[in-house]
């Protein structure tokens, strides 16, 4: 009976997405694709830039690493959602639990702070032109993505730190597709009411200041142009649309999973969908699509490849 028990302790069962064992066979195939699209479109980016020198420049340097932490935090969780479709049981090690909390918050916690380092550089770009390249030169950009991750690495270990130690003897079933700090907390035995609120505050306190540097970013650009130019604010809206769009699309699901929670069971799993499998596929798109120099560059490797396949 022990020996049963330990088994018990040792991993946690997920709700899924849905109970209806014909609907996550029917989805099996999409999140498939959705998750492929991701992969191969944010390794795109990364790969154009690593290739073509027409895009080595701080801006694209940003989206590259930008591009790469979405793919890392989309494999955090679709694999596995993907896989469990196909499963009664969707079980998960305790360390694959803790893993995959370490790994959304590591990679989130470093997205946000790259928004912010990626609104400085249009900041700079457009009221500073005439200083960019002195002031996002190489070492300054390496060391803006570095305090990056340092950031997401500190965030998610403050966060399992709180975590790691608590004790789970009771109910086993994470009423959602992946491990994530507010539901794994509510199955530990003991009172995790003050744990919680010092989870949020944790998260609150990262996810607010980046929110708000990034909003008084591209408020003080628009204000800026605008007073330069009679279409300055139009201009500027059109060159900075592409990041205000993902910093909206990756804020909107954190808000309401972590600093304002609903509790709405079927909202909370379709927010957690969003943010870990809809927005790492969005973010590229909408760099290709409204950027025509990664657009060049797409073109400029296909006929690389074309040309290369004649010769040979």
């Amino acid at each position: 009976m022990e020996k049963a028990n330990q088994s018990v302790m040792s991993e946690f069962i997920f709700h899924g997405l849905f109970d209806s064992r014909e609907l996550q066979t029917f989805l099996l195939l999409p999140f498939s694709m959705l998750y492929l699209l991701t992969v191969v479109g944010n390794l795109l980016v990364v790969l154009l830039f690593i290739t073509d020198p027409h895009l080595h420049s701080p801006m694209y340097f940003l989206l590259a690493n930008l591009s790469f932490v979405d793919f890392c935090l989309s494999s955090v969780t679709t694999p596995k959602l993907t896989t469990d479709f196909l499963k009664d049981n969707k079980t998960i090690s305790f360390g694959g639990c803790m893993t995959q909390i370490f790994g959304v918050h590591f990679f989130g916690g470093d997205e946000m702070v790259l928004l912010v380092t990626m609104a400085y550089d249009r900041y700079v770009a457009i009221c500073k032109p005439l200083h960019y390249s002195s002031i996002m030169d190489r070492q300054k950009c390496i060391w803006l993505v570095l305090i990056a991750w340092i950031t997401g690495f500190v965030h998610a270990m403050s966060q399992l730190a709180m975590i790691l130690d608590l004790p789970f003897c009771g109910p086993r079933i994470v009423d959602s597709f992946f491990c994530d700090i507010p539901l794994v907390i509510k199955l530990a035995c003991m009172d995790t009411h003050t744990l919680g609120m010092l989870i949020n505050a944790d998260s609150g306190i990262l996810a607010t200041t980046c929110f708000i540097l990034l909003l008084i970013s591209y408020t003080y650009i628009l204000v800026i142009v605008h007073l330069h130019s009679k279409d300055g604010a139009s201009k500027a809206l059109s060159t900075c649309t592409s990041h205000i769009t993902v910093v909206l699309l990756f804020f909107g699901p954190c808000i309401f999973i972590y600093l304002w929670p609903l509790s709405i069971t079927w909202v909370d799993k379709f927010l957690a969908v969003f943010y870990t499998v809809i927005t790492p596929l969005l973010n590229p798109a909408i760099y290709t699509l409204r950027n025509k120099e990664i657009r060049n560059a797409i073109k400029r490797l296909v006929s690389q490849h074309m040309y290369s396949q004649d010769n040979f």
